[in-house]
């Protein structure tokens, strides 16, 4: 059976991150994509110049026309722009319990732009992370959710991962990219059990839509594996992408991954 994975989310005119990013890591693991799309937001790769988000209603409507139609398998919940998106969002998912949920909860893009309004994070942390199967936080986004300082170390990861994981949500993944060394490390709990997910640090600027990128690759993922499994799968897709991202041309700031790095000769 092939997989039905939708995206909510926001857009990326260069198609590095958010809803274009998405897609094609769906597409590049062999499940079928769908999107919906929550802000409409001009950037590139030096960075985000402004952004509209839709309006909830819309959002909503959206959600509802594809849920009335096909069998969704698993869900990405990415930029979410405001807290009246945020509602939608959760009022939505609660009548799809046994849906997957996969929330990267997206606050700062690759240059500094902020892609949330303060109401949101409140609201992502108090209506999104408790109907989640897996939360994604970078250390930035992690120190945000958690109203405390970012985690500069491994062993300050472990602590935060291990508060993160009262937040709610059934699963955290930490991703420790942010950290400095010769290996990025990151930490999978659930239930105060912790698993440290290793990969080798690749060296390239072009790193653009890299938390879109895993997310979505652990969605395309998850129907049918175990989470572990899923993880693991989707970091060795995304460290792939990132060693083969220096193939494409695309920008003069942070350019993207290569997405089709295995399917394209």
């Amino acid at each position: 059976m092939i997989a039905n994975v939708l995206t909510i989310a926001g857009t990326d005119p260069t198609g590095g991150a958010g809803i274009q990013a998405d897609l094609k890591t769906f597409s590049a693991l062999g499940a079928y994509g769908m999107s919906v799309i929550t802000a409409v937001v001009a950037q590139n790769t030096h960075g985000v110049r402004r952004f509209v988000p839709l309006a909830p209603s819309f959002v909503a409507e959206q959600i509802e026309a594809v849920f009335d139609d096909v069998r969704v398998d698993a869900v990405k919940i990415g930029m979410v722009a405001n807290a009246g998106i945020v509602e939608v969002i959760a009022r939505c998912l609660q009548a799809r319990a046994d849906c997957p949920v996969v929330l990267d909860p997206v606050m700062v893009a690759k240059s500094g732009d902020r892609l949330v309004d303060p109401e949101a994070v409140a609201a992502i942390r108090e209506r999104l992370i408790p109907l989640s199967t897996l939360i994604t936080p970078n250390l930035p986004e992690a120190g945000v959710l958690m109203q405390g300082e970012e985690p500069r170390s491994l062993q300050a990861m472990r602590v935060a991962v291990t508060e993160m994981g009262q937040l709610g949500a059934d699963w955290v993944l930490l991703k420790g990219g942010h950290l400095e060394g010769l290996r990025s490390v990151d930490l999978l709990a659930s239930k105060g059990h912790t698993l440290e997910l290793d990969a080798p640090r690749i060296a390239t600027r072009n790193s653009h839509g890299t938390g879109c990128t895993l997310s979505a690759a652990i969605t395309a993922l998850l129907p049918g594996s175990t989470m572990t499994l899923a993880v693991s799968g989707a970091k060795e897709y995304l460290t792939a992408a990132l060693g083969a991202a220096d193939q494409l041309q695309v920008g003069g700031g942070y350019g993207p991954v290569h997405h089709f790095h295995a399917l394209w000769k």
